[in-house]
């Protein structure tokens, strides 16, 4: 297993974003491939976060390669990002669902009501909510191990063909064919791609 370098984020997320299919995320506890993402892309996505310039909530788009964008959303979950591209542009990729690797019984006491164990990661605030990610993890460098995050390549390849689709639950750019998802996979979130 080996940690990706910074140069494999220091791209655009929408090039990023299918290659990330099949990693590893790591959090204290919890581990699980990525088997679903989605690429976000500054100035030129009407349906990002960063779509008019930095903001104190989106500064950490606009950073380096490799940290972790973690912003709250309908006033009731957290979603995780990784930020990619170069310096001043914002990119990233919201991490959408993993299939649980490890730490199945902790993710099962951070989501209590989950009845079956192919729910506890499929969809953004569920993922997150299983790994525990709150705010206190929003601008962490996942490159250098930062609060215990990471991102590892284990061997596993990306699918050559991942499926692919537009994005959930955006009112603008939701035409955009910028989700991804490793095809044939039970636990990634609904409508599939």
């Amino acid at each position: 297993m080996r940690r990706l370098p910074r140069s494999f984020f220091a791209r655009p997320g929408t090039e990023v974003a299918p290659e990330l299919l099949n990693k590893v995320l790591v959090a204290p506890g919890v581990r699980g491939r990525i088997v679903e993402v989605e690429a976000y892309m500054g100035a030129d996505d009407p349906g990002s976060h960063a779509h008019r310039g930095p903001t104190p909530r989106t500064e950490v788009m606009f950073g380096r390669a490799g940290h972790l964008y973690v912003y709250f959303t309908y006033g009731m979950h957290w979603c995780v990002n990784i930020v990619c591209g170069e310096v001043g542009v914002a990119s990233a990729v919201l991490l959408r669902a993993v299939t649980p690797l490890g730490g199945l019984d902790v993710m099962r006491v951070r989501r209590p009501k989950v009845r079956r164990d192919v729910d506890l990661c499929s969809g953004p605030a569920k993922l997150a909510a299983a790994f525990g990610f709150d705010g206190a993890h929003d601008g962490i460098d996942a490159l250098r191990n930062g609060a215990g995050v990471r991102i590892i390549d284990d061997g596993t390849p990306s699918p050559a063909r991942p499926a692919n689709g537009v994005r959930v639950g955006l009112t603008h750019g939701a035409d955009l064919p910028w989700r991804w998802a490793v095809p044939g996979v039970a636990d990634i979130s609904r409508p599939r791609p």
